[in-house]
């Protein structure tokens, strides 16, 4: 399940082509559940990607730099390491 939060998003639809209405102060939360599918690969030079999938599609495609992802990996172990997770 894939759920979008979009804030002051306006855009105008013509001819075919997506066009900012108003100011750019858009910002947006996407989430994704249930993920059925996890793959990590480079990206560029210096960073990692992280594509995440469910069972209908939806995805999510995040770049970490490698100090990002070693952040994220220790976050991860430590939940392990105190039981808060993956039981």
């Amino acid at each position: 399940m894939l759920t979008l939060q979009l804030d002051s998003f306006d855009v105008e639809l013509k001819d075919g082509a997506i066009k900012n209405v108003g100011p750019a102060d858009k910002s947006a939360t996407a989430k994704l559940f249930d993920v059925s599918d996890v793959e990590a690969r480079e990206f560029g030079d210096k960073r990692i990607k992280c594509v995440f999938e469910d069972s209908e599609g939806n995805e999510v495609q995040v770049a970490l730099f490698p100090e990002q992802a070693r952040e994220l990996r220790e976050g991860i172990e430590a939940l392990e390491a105190g039981g808060r997770a993956f039981d």
